[in-house]
């Protein structure tokens, strides 16, 4: 198994080189490279060249790291064309930073909108008959997950989805942030995870509140009809989640993909958080040496 860091926390106070060392650092044998404006920034083509591939290879040498995935995140499954040929194009680019990086795994969401699904799953589907035969020409696999807002939100739609294009280097990731999205607040994890089976490859570790409970007052929105989606990605253990139903379901499984840290609430104490969940991860893993 891959115990991997998001680095999310540190990301706009630190270099990218920096954010390296900072996670090695703290413990950490594998980094997860998500979002940054001046590598694979959110939405935007990658800011990469020669030079930075060859500056973090130094710095993973240097430090021992090794990158469990890299994450990128583009309008693949957006409802308007302009964006999705966009997107399209951001990700071959992105699929070549992955291999000119030596990384064989790359992770990310199904990203369109709940408002317009049946277009965005089309348009999903349209981008991944552009995008399969790369992946598989470059040898690069994928994970994906349902998320908030996404126009599959979702566990069970995220499985039917990843089986729907039945390549077996297509996976699932299942983050433990989103939980009660994935069966409408109920929070059955054990259920979920018993779900996904030889799909699931990947998990990220952040807690939340259950946005359903109290009779959906849980949160009050401001009109009531306002399009908004709201979630936390806290510590373990302040929030709602049964992670020891979590922890214990995936030491039955004998599960050896990656798990990740991926908390980014706690910005102005980071290295306490960082250092907390990956004490608490090898705990409930059974990975304490």
């Amino acid at each position: 198994m891959k115990l991997a860091l998001d680095p999310s926390m540190f990301r706009d106070n630190m270099s990218l080189e920096q954010m390296i060392y900072k996670t090695a650092e703290l413990g950490y044998k594998y980094i997860e490279l998500s979002p940054r404006e001046d590598f694979c920034p959110f939405y935007k083509y990658p800011k990469v060249d020669k030079a930075k591939i060859k500056l973090v290879k130094k710095c993973l040498r240097d430090t021992g790291l090794e990158i469990s995935s890299l994450l990128p995140l583009y309008n693949w499954a957006g409802p308007d064309e302009d964006r999705r040929v966009a997107a399209v194009r951001n990700w071959k680019r992105a699929i070549e930073i992955a291999v000119e990086l030596d990384v064989d795994l790359m992770n990310s969401e199904f990203s369109g909108t709940k408002y317009n699904p049946v277009v965005c799953e089309e348009k999903f589907v349209k981008s991944m008959d552009e995008l399969m035969p790369v992946f598989e020409k470059e040898g690069v696999r994928l994970n994906l997950q349902a998320h908030p807002l996404d126009f599959i939100e979702t566990n069970t739609g995220a499985i039917d989805m990843i089986r729907a294009l039945d390549k077996d280097w297509i996976k699932l990731v299942y983050s433990t942030a989103h939980t009660f999205f994935y069966d409408d607040g109920i929070g059955d994890v054990g259920k979920m995870l018993d779900e996904a089976g030889d799909l699931l490859d990947h998990v990220l570790f952040a807690d939340t509140f259950n946005h359903k409970a109290a009779y959906g007052l849980r949160y009050i929105v401001n009109p009531p009809d306002a399009e908004v989606t709201i979630h936390q990605h806290l510590n373990i253990g302040e929030g709602e989640v049964d992670f020891d139903t979590i922890f214990r379901k995936m030491r039955e499984m004998k599960f050896d993909g990656i798990a990740t840290n991926a908390v980014f609430a706690w910005v102005d104490k980071a290295e306490e958080s960082s250092n907390f969940m990956l004490q608490t991860m090898k705990k409930g893993l059974g990975l304490n040496e």
